[in-house]
């Protein structure tokens, strides 16, 4: 235990014997966290999904349709007069448009099944899914209770027929009005309970916070490929062919010294996100900890193994900061997942990074635990076995 403690010591000093190497293990990652996950935080609070909408009806179920739009924990409706509408959604600041066409109103008072809104959701935009989501299902509050006025009206024609067009129009307004009521007072059946992390939809703020602690963390741990090829180089390998220490101990003390590195930067990226830019972490700290642990292991798992497959130093570090940087991309670290295509989204899982950035996402966006995200720590640690195994197989003093 002795030697592994020193083996340590020793790799953080050679590590850190350059005051360069603090720009990528702490003031990169920070700044760029902040440019792209800081960004998106403060403002006046309100994380709701933002959405235009264009009312071209002054009819009360309209209106009633923005006031539920309103109301909604999803999204932000913003009103905009028509002739605005495509230059403002142009900009690209809002994840869907929204138009309410002329007669829309009239349409659903008589139940015309061709009563359509015109929905425009924003390209390569994971919020506006939610955005669509949220939208039918104001909806359809809006047509049950038109639905419910309409046939109060019905029955009572058949008692006894209304004497003008203006009394039975009154006659539906005053049902729907009592619908509505009754739709919003009635009882749940189903208690839907949520985590705070859950409560509004997708978190780009939090995606791109984990996201680049992913990418700045992966990029030195494949560079343990460096240390090895570093250490041939210099003799230090052959030398310890005439010590007592044996293959296993060198190993466990480079993985050792370059994990725990690694956890002290995630620890200090976690920390930044939660108490400088306010992002939400989740809610489970065992299930994020077993995550950054699993992920951590199996990054230097793969740098020990690339490390027997590199001859020198600037080769590994070359194929280091490349390797981490597709990664990173294709794992849905840079950008969601669901933009890519289906094909693609399938193919990715046969990398690390996939389910590490998977099972983050459940921690963090999903308000998962521990027993969320078994199975991706489970994969996580089956990738951190199948390298070391590789890594251990073709390892050599030079």
């Amino acid at each position: 235990m002795q030697k592994i403690w020193a083996m340590m010591w020793k790799d953080a000093r050679v590590r850190f014997s350059s005051r360069s190497e603090l720009l990528f293990f702490l003031i990169l990652p920070l700044l760029f966290t902040f440019i792209l996950s800081g960004a998106q935080f403060g403002g006046d609070g309100d994380n709701r999904i933002p959405v235009l909408v264009a009312n071209e009806d002054d009819s009360e179920l309209a209106t009633e349709l923005v006031a539920q739009l309103t109301a909604s924990k999803t999204v932000r409706p913003e009103l905009i007069a028509a002739s605005e509408a495509e230059a403002r959604f142009g900009d690209n600041d809002h994840a869907a448009l929204l138009r309410i066409p002329a007669g829309f109103g009239e349409a659903v008072a008589m139940g015309v099944e061709t009563a359509v809104l015109d929905l425009t959701q924003a390209p390569n935009n994971s919020s506006a899914i939610a955005a669509q989501q949220a939208i039918q299902t104001a909806v359809g509050s809006l047509g049950q209770a038109a639905t419910a006025a309409r046939n109060s009206v019905l029955v009572a024609e058949g008692e006894r027929p209304f004497a003008t067009a203006a009394e039975r129009e009154a006659y539906f307004a005053e049902g729907l009005a009592m619908a509505q009521t009754a739709v919003v007072e009635a009882p749940k059946r189903i208690t839907v309970t949520q985590p705070e992390a859950a409560i509004g939809g997708f978190d780009g703020a939090a995606h791109q916070s984990v996201g680049q602690l992913l990418t700045w963390v992966l990029i030195p741990l494949l560079g343990t490929s460096g240390y090895l090829a570093f250490e041939r180089a210099q003799g230090t390998l052959r030398r310890l062919l005439v010590t007592p220490t044996r293959t296993a101990t060198y190993l466990l003390g480079t993985v050792a010294s370059q994990l725990g590195l690694a956890l002290v930067q995630m620890t200090i990226l976690v920390l930044f996100g939660v108490y400088v830019l306010r992002v939400n972490w989740g809610n489970s700290v065992a299930g994020l900890a077993l995550m950054l642990f699993l992920f951590g292991l199996a990054s230097v798992a793969f740098g020990v193994m690339l490390g027997t497959f590199t001859k020198t130093e600037s080769q590994a570090s070359s194929l280091s900061v490349m390797l981490g940087m597709a990664l990173a991309l294709l794992g849905g670290a840079w950008i969601p997942l669901e933009i890519f295509p289906p094909g693609m989204q399938t193919a990715v899982h046969i990398l690390p990074t996939t389910w590490a950035m998977r099972g983050l996402s459940d921690i963090v966006l999903r308000g998962q635990g521990v027993a969320g995200v078994l199975l991706e720590g489970s994969v996580l640690l089956g990738f951190a076995a199948l390298f070391f195994t590789i890594g251990v197989w073709r390892f050599r003093y030079e």
